[in-house]
């Protein structure tokens, strides 16, 4: 398959030439234990010298995958919801804690204390639902439990939420509405530019980090070879890899 990648490196030649900052951060979902797949998203992440962010699902959390996140200089893990099992009400779509629960809040925090167990300094103090949804009745809880930062999926609203910082991601390779696969890629190339124009033009947040999400448990060989691909292109032009656990100042 021949993808046209120009229109997002002719779109990254005017930040360029226009100096605008362009951080970029990696998140990659549904982490358990040490698989083939885990070992080629941390291989891609050292040979791009791209940090990736390991969603890590706490309950079933195995000890070999703390090792292979040890290992791994760019493997920062984060907190995926608790046992990512959906509890949506018939009809409506799947999320853990997309709806209001007595348990909910009782879950996120033994998912920050078994992950701290895990992974001690090394873990990331970020949130991700599973499924991308949550409900404000969680969100409210968090800050107080010891989370940081908040991550969904599309454009923040806002930096500050319920005391935590939001950093959303933004592309996502794969069709899920159509069973899974490579999406389209001249439409995935499309969606990115315009999302660097809605921050040239102040639609939305050009501060938060373009956020690429992935999910190496269900990758075929076209998604691999279009996040390589992409992320290269990204990083060749210009944008700026993030390991949100270092960085001196959340952005």
């Amino acid at each position: 398959m021949t993808v046209d990648w120009s229109p997002l490196t002719s779109e990254l030649a005017l930040w360029r030439a226009e100096n605008r900052p362009l951080p970029i951060w990696w998140r990659d979902d549904d982490a358990i234990k040490e698989t083939p797949e885990l070992t080629t998203l941390l291989t891609l992440s050292e040979s791009l010298n791209c940090p990736v962010h390991l969603a890590v699902i706490p309950e079933p959390a195995t000890p070999e995958l703390v090792t292979a996140c040890r290992d791994a200089e760019n493997a920062v893990p984060v907190v995926h919801g608790w046992t990512h099992q959906s509890h949506a009400p018939k009809g409506e779509k799947k999320a853990e804690f997309g709806h209001p629960r007595a348990a909910a809040l009782d879950e996120t925090s033994a998912a920050l204390a078994r992950m701290r167990d895990l992974f001690g300094q090394n873990l990331l103090e970020m949130f991700v639902p599973p499924w991308n949804r949550i409900d404000d009745s969680v969100v409210a809880g968090l800050g107080a439990q010891g989370y940081r930062i908040l991550s969904t999926f599309t454009p923040r609203k806002a930096r500050e939420v319920a005391g935590m910082v939001q950093i959303n991601t933004h592309v996502d390779p794969i069709f899920w509405r159509g069973g899974g696969g490579l999406a389209d890629p001249d439409l995935l190339i499309a969606e990115i530019v315009k999302l660097l124009k809605d921050r040239q033009s102040g639609e939305t947040d050009a501060a938060e980090p373009l956020g690429f999400l992935t999910h190496h448990l269900v990758h075929d060989a076209a998604i691999w070879s279009f996040t390589e691909r992409c992320l290269s292109v990204l990083l060749d032009g210009g944008a700026t890899p993030i390991n949100l656990l270092i960085t001196k100042e959340i952005p």
